[in-house]
């Protein structure tokens, strides 16, 4: 189809895509990427764009989490990606989820973050006043990922000469054959990154994972008239972000929550709110699941986000200026998997809605295996 062999075909042009498209170019593999839409189109643009270290499940997650923030670092500035903020204030309102951010502090997750009290939150969020504390991190970083993934497919393709093949549905994936909707692409190996679709390609080695999908809710608000120090997160994180709920201490935390906030807990609704370049708010999120999740999304689950970004930073919620959902794949036990068909061919997919925080590590992991190659920290 396009006169060319390649080393290998990416299917997906995702952030777990490009992240696979990335770690191949790096050991100078004939790369091209083929994706179904005229550009990426699915959660990968309709997130916070936060690369999120701190509260990722211990182990690998953080593990990835970390080397990923490390390459965003890295590429960000040659990618013409900019850094809309960095780090973490996760505020608290309650003394059960201070005694979560100490226990988190004593683990290897904790390293370099910090306990703020009142008075020291107050002079980076001046109208918090309702907390008593925050947890701060210096590990994250924002990027406005609405721009940021065509950014880093236009920068794959002119610095590392990777071929994108957009508008283009692959059919059947047979290395040394790819058989797409415009015809065949030749290359002798491929990784499928399929995002929420379990049934075009490879059905059957995706299903026995049982992954679902989950529809999240996100808000874009006005400009509030200041900037946040750093992106905010609230309690309601510290019962949804593994890496703080998985500890003891967030036991009685969340008997709390059930209690005061059951509404929230029942539409899965956690604080996240990062500001862009404009001043504008990205607000979020909920979490529904189902096979086929519903396109509509309810006014209460709107209001419940905007009642906790209100209570987490004191401030004045603005007008809400738009209005989306998402969905991604999700699984109940596992944050990722990879599935291999053939000596040729994996299937990865992220299944825990952090495919921004860590999808170029596990290119890294899963690019290195196949080649049987190691690849390092960037030059």
């Amino acid at each position: 189809m396009t006169g060319k062999t390649y080393d290998l075909a990416v299917v997906g042009a995702g952030i777990l895509g490009l992240a696979h498209a990335y770690a191949a170019a790096r050991l100078k593999k004939r790369v091209v990427v083929i994706e179904r839409d005229g550009h990426a189109n699915g959660a990968s643009i309709r997130n916070f764009g936060f690369v999120t270290v701190t509260g990722q499940n211990r182990g690998e997650t953080w593990r990835r989490a970390r080397r990923s923030r490390d390459i965003w670092a890295d590429i960000a500035g040659e990618a013409r990606i900019p850094i809309e903020q960095t780090g973490l204030l996760l505020t608290m309102r309650r003394p059960e989820s201070l005694r979560v951010a100490e226990a988190f502090l004593k683990t290897e997750m904790g390293e370099g973050c910090a306990l703020l009290d009142g008075a020291a939150l107050r002079t980076r969020l001046p109208d918090a006043t309702s907390a008593l504390c925050a947890l701060e991190s210096p590990h994250e970083l924002r990027v406005e990922s609405r721009t940021a993934i065509a950014r880093l497919a236009a920068w794959l393709k002119e610095k590392h000469g990777v071929d994108f093949l957009f508008d283009t549905a692959v059919l059947d994936v047979e290395p040394p054959r790819v058989r797409t909707s415009r015809g065949i692409v030749a290359a002798d190996a491929a990784i499928v990154c399929p995002g929420d679709d379990f049934v075009s390609l490879f059905p059957d080695r995706i299903a026995k994972y049982k992954p679902t999908k989950c529809r999240l809710s996100m808000l874009r608000l006005a400009d509030p008239g200041f900037r946040l120090p750093a992106p905010v997160m609230s309690d309601l994180g510290l019962v949804r972000y593994h890496g703080y709920a998985d500890l003891p201490e967030a036991k009685p935390l969340r008997q709390r929550l059930e209690k005061e906030q059951p509404r929230h807990l029942a539409h899965g609704v956690h604080l996240i709110a990062v500001q862009g370049a404009d001043g504008s708010l990205v607000v979020g999120d909920s979490h529904h699941y189902a096979d086929t999740p519903q396109p509509f999304a309810e006014t209460e689950t709107e209001a419940l986000i905007l009642d906790e970004l209100g209570a987490a930073t004191g401030m004045a919620v603005p007008a809400v200026i738009e209005r989306w959902t998402g969905v991604y794949a999700s699984s109940p036990d596992r944050t990722m998997f990879a599935d291999s068909p053939s000596a040729t061919v994996r299937i990865v997919l992220v299944t825990g809605g952090n495919g921004a925080s860590t999808a170029f590590a596990i290119g890294e992991e899963i690019i290195g295996a196949l080649y049987d190659r190691k690849i390092g920290a960037v030059a």
